[in-house]
């Protein structure tokens, strides 16, 4: 399970809803949404603003959790190098920030 399915298991169960229910307002299947909460299938950037907006969750929180889980799936082809790259492109984001 990845971080942004273990986030929406969790606010999907404390609100006591199906996944057919989920399901059905984003208009997919229900095995889609299984497999997003198991990690087994990447959610769509849409797809997570929709998740986030039903369940009535914080949208930006929701969207790291994609992106982390995203950035993951990247870089742990690369463990060797992983790590360095993550720091150039962290150095890149900033100097971008500043201008």
């Amino acid at each position: 399970m990845n971080n942004l399915g273990r986030k929406i298991r969790e606010l999907r169960e404390k609100q006591n809803l199906l996944l057919r229910q989920v399901a059905a307002r984003l208009e997919v299947d229900t095995a889609l949404i299984s497999k997003i909460e198991r990690g087994e299938r990447n959610a769509s950037k849409q797809q997570v603003i929709d998740i986030a907006n039903f369940l009535k969750a914080n949208e930006e929180e929701l969207l790291t959790l994609w992106l982390a889980d995203k950035i993951k799936s990247v870089i742990v082809e690369e463990p060797a190098i992983a790590y360095q790259a993550m720091k150039i492109a962290n150095k890149n984001l900033k100097n971008e920030e500043r201008h």
